[in-house]
């Protein structure tokens, strides 16, 4: 990977006035990247294409919904979408093979950053290749700006839009991203393409059958009015009791506690002998709407949603069935990215 160039545009995009949006703020659509026959899910199709309705159907009511998908599939899907781009992928998450989107001086921009199946584990070619599909399409608004030599996934991040950026520090220092760079460098380039004044990088927090080595939304989220939500630990995550300790003692920019609101964790649900890493801080949000996944847990399911509530007080809460998508360790923001 060639970075040394990334220091001669450093004088000159500071001075811009550069931000992350939140993921509450007004939306203009949100993609779907569509399951078939060729992808993992080909075992739970059905099941799986049953739970994508359900998230399509939710999101049309609310904002536009883009949808890539191979084109066999264009006249089943051309009833639930907005905009539909014909493409193969090699997978169905969205949310770390789409665009990082960034507003600077009230002009959107589209942050392409490679996706290499979290740290090499897994095929990604035609996953990279979705972006500057949209992008030349015309099915995205926004600037093109091309990082393809920097590894990023849009679940690895979290935005409270006014210069606050959280991740973990076991996902973006992981093995097989942005070697040899060090934790310094990385900071310094994610504060430059995504204009945060500041990096908090927790120390602690993973799940168990997680492929994407900790990101951030399934841990912990930034809500409104300076609220995290947060996944609780059980017996067999102690780490994230040292998690929950850290936001405690975590402060906002100008020196304020954050108001914590604790999420419940799924009871253990299975694949066989393989623990599978359910999560309910995996929630998409949407214009007026929360979709909340669910695991057919109902005193869980309830308390979960009746948590996020409390967070988003003027959104509808919505829960959407995830058994089908858990199986392959994602949930549903996984599966999303929005646009602005």
């Amino acid at each position: 990977m060639a970075f040394c160039s990334i220091y001669t545009t450093f004088a000159g995009m500071k001075e811009r006035n550069r931000r992350m949006p939140a993921e509450w703020e007004h939306q203009s659509c949100v993609q779907l990247t569509w399951p078939y026959e060729n992808t993992d899910w080909a075992p739970i199709l059905p099941e799986i294409t049953a739970v994508y309705k359900e998230m399509a159907r939710e999101i049309q009511k609310r904002e536009d919904l883009l949808i890539v998908a191979p084109k066999a599939l264009q006249s089943v899907l051309s009833p639930l979408t907005s905009y539909l781009l014909p493409l193969t992928s090699n997978d169905t998450w969205a949310r770390d093979h789409g665009f990082i989107t960034v507003e600077e001086d009230s002009a959107l921009h589209l942050l392409d950053f490679c996706f290499n199946g979290w740290g090499e584990k897994f095929e990604a070619a035609l996953d990279n290749a979705i972006n500057k599909q949209l992008y030349d399409q015309g099915l995205v608004r926004g600037q093109y700006e091309d990082h393809l030599d920097f590894v990023l996934e849009g679940g690895s991040i979290e935005s409270d839009g006014k210069g606050t950026i959280f991740t973990t520090e076991c996902c973006l220092m992981a093995p097989h991203r942005n070697q040899p760079l060090t934790k310094q460098q990385i900071e310094d380039r994610l504060k430059l393409w995504l204009g945060a004044e500041r990096i908090v990088w927790l120390q602690h927090g993973s799940l168990i059958g997680d492929d994407t080595d900790g990101h951030i939304d399934t841990l912990v989220r930034i809500c409104p009015d300076d609220t995290l939500l947060y996944t609780d630990g059980d017996d067999d995550h102690p780490d994230l009791a040292l998690m929950e300790q850290e936001l405690h003692e975590l402060r906002t920019l100008d020196g304020r506690p954050y108001r914590l609101l604790k999420l419940p964790l799924p009871r253990p649900i299975f694949d066989g002998d393989d623990r599978l890493p359910a999560t309910y801080a995996n929630y998409l949000v949407v214009n007026g709407a929360v979709l909340v996944p669910t695991y057919n847990q109902p005193d869980l399911d309830a308390e979960a949603m009746q948590t996020i509530g409390l967070a988003f007080p003027d959104r509808e809460i919505v829960g959407i069935d995830c058994r089908a998508v858990i199986r392959q360790h994602g949930s549903l923001h996984c599966c999303t990215m929005q646009y602005y």
